[in-house]
């Protein structure tokens, strides 16, 4: 199993979700899961982790399922050589082995290691890391999955449904 997983925030909460799909090409959710975590970290340019690992782990702990690739929203490494973003943190935090892929929507400072994604008509690329897998690989499952625009649908829908829990 794939788990997509976002995190939103009020002034209060991080609002944490996991959509859980069988392969990379699914069109449906298998199964959704949410938690909020109280109170929420001051976000600190340059340590995303800080804010976000607690929140990604509490939701992970809902999923029950087998989950063996989790794809974040943010970077696995900061620079090409391997500063740990978001991505490395969640690596060593899970108690099960897992692949980790992260998806950004912006480049970050010295990310010219990322490998762009261009999906449907987007002339702005997604930027691509990975932890388990080879960068290319973990772009090309991000290339391949449904969805006709920039963002994936199975990433798309991760978002929305934090959003709603604001």
């Amino acid at each position: 199993m794939i788990a997509a997983l976002d995190v939103h925030y009020t002034d209060t909460a991080a609002h944490a979700a996991a959509i859980v799909f069988k392969e990379w090409q699914s069109e449906e959710p298998i199964a959704s899961r949410t938690a909020t975590e109280e109170p929420v970290a001051a976000y600190e340019p340059g340590k995303f982790y800080r804010r976000e690992l607690s929140p990604l782990l509490r939701v992970i702990t809902q999923i029950g399922f087998d989950v063996h690739t989790y794809v974040i929203d943010g970077y696995c490494h900061l620079s090409r050589d391997l500063t740990p973003g978001l991505g490395a943190y969640l690596h060593r935090s899970l108690t099960q082995p897992a692949v980790i892929v992260g998806v950004a929507k912006n480049r970050y400072r010295d990310s010219e290691h990322a490998v762009e994604v261009f999906r449907a008509n987007s002339k702005r690329p997604l930027f691509v890391t990975a932890i388990g897998i080879e960068y290319n690989v973990a772009a090309q499952h991000i290339q391949s999955m449904a969805g006709q625009f920039r963002i994936p649908k199975m990433l798309k829908a991760a978002d929305g449904l934090a959003r709603r829990l604001k």
